[in-house]
């Protein structure tokens, strides 16, 4: 993997991410995949938006379909007939977040499956192994995530077995981009040891993990600055499960580069769009005999060719179509504002360029 650094723009930053014959332009913002497909839409559909990475999750492929499967149908890429780049996570966070992790031991997490209750041992060899096997480009360590609030011991032991875990993974990876995972939760000391433990192990890029796990706003803002100061800067920096446009904005400031989150395409489904004036709630009343596109800004398939108001109903009609062309929306929204934002870095008005953004958005 090569990471290219082409511009800075005080701590916001563009660049170009090069691993097996496929190049993202950063800051990236990747919808994610969780069992190989972005909810709702076709591979096609997403390289007609621009799309260049998504995330897919290393935990539901594991379980369903499994490895033999995907690799007999020619790994990843081919299975989803989706050529562009693909980051798998660890599952680390799956097992935490879907409340199914029943023992945490120095060998790995021991955890039930959410589909048939079967027991199962991620281990941080078979996790990176599986990611591999699968053909992903870019893959993660396993880590341990900790909710909050915890203790700092707590946080600590949790930190301390993501590094001895991201170690035992970097030995077994065989030829694939690899991401560390940092971790320590809300307290800066943890954080910084963790970061210097992972840089000593020299990884192709590093990534931010246990954030926005319901600790307040301006905790996640504080770490996010915080390790924007000290993480390498010739390595891409990846800020795990980070969705609202507002802080993306925030994150691009610190100096971060990629960025995954279900919002865009889980909120589709429940009947909001992202606008140019911030969050809109489509299946409201309101729009019922709405003209209007969703954004009279945009330049998407959808804005270009239905009303607020049919969208509407659609939505209200439980229609498949309504999901699909809100889906279709906010991804060209994200992939608008990623490009924007790369635009504003190159020509040093990133700044500006936010300020105008923030003020108007949430303004619908």
């Amino acid at each position: 993997m090569e990471f290219k650094l082409l511009k800075e723009d005080n701590k916001a930053r563009c660049g170009i991410i090069s691993v097996n014959e496929r190049e993202v332009k950063t800051p990236c913002f990747c919808p994610v995949g969780t069992s190989a497909t972005v909810k709702g839409i076709t591979p096609d559909e997403l390289l007609a938006i621009g799309n260049e990475a998504i995330l897919v999750n290393a935990y539901h492929l594991f379980l369903r379909p499994g490895r033999e499967i995907i690799s007999s149908l020619g790994g990843l890429h081919s299975f989803m007939n989706y050529n562009g780049l693909i980051i798998t996570d660890s599952g680390g966070f799956q097992i935490f977040s879907l409340g199914l992790l029943r023992k945490i031991t120095e060998e790995g997490a021991l955890f039930s499956s959410h589909f048939d209750g079967s027991i199962h041992l991620f281990t941080p060899e078979l996790s990176v192994r599986f990611q591999e096997e699968i053909g992903a480009d870019i893959i993660t360590s396993l880590d341990e995530c900790i909710k909050y609030p915890c203790e700092k011991g707590d946080a600590k032991e949790a930190k301390d077995r993501t590094t001895r875990w991201a170690k035992r993974s970097k030995m077994a990876v065989l030829s694939s981009s690899l991401f560390g995972i940092i971790q320590g939760s809300v307290f800066k000391d943890l954080r910084r040891e963790s970061v210097d433990e992972l840089v000593d192990m020299d990884f192709d890029g590093y990534a931010v993990g246990g954030l926005c796990v319901g600790e307040p706003k301006e905790l996640t803002y504080e770490i996010i600055s915080y390790l924007g100061e000290i993480i390498p800067k010739d390595k891409p920096r990846y800020l795990m499960g980070f969705g609202p446009p507002e802080d993306i904005l925030d994150a691009v400031s610190a100096g971060f580069d990629l960025f995954d989150c279900v919002m865009p395409t889980r909120q589709a489904r429940t009947g909001m769009a992202f606008t140019s004036k911030g969050p809109l709630i489509v299946r409201n009343a309101f729009y019922k005999e709405d003209k209007k596109p969703v954004d009279e800004t945009c330049l998407c398939y959808t804005c270009r060719n239905y009303s607020r108001g049919y969208i509407r109903h659609l939505i209200n009609q439980d229609e498949m179509l309504g999901a699909r062309l809100l889906t279709l929306h906010n991804l060209y929204f994200y992939h608008n504002l990623m490009a924007k934002i790369r635009e504003n870095i190159t020509n040093n008005t990133f700044s500006s360029f936010k300020k105008d953004f923030l003020k108007e958005y949430g303004n619908i």
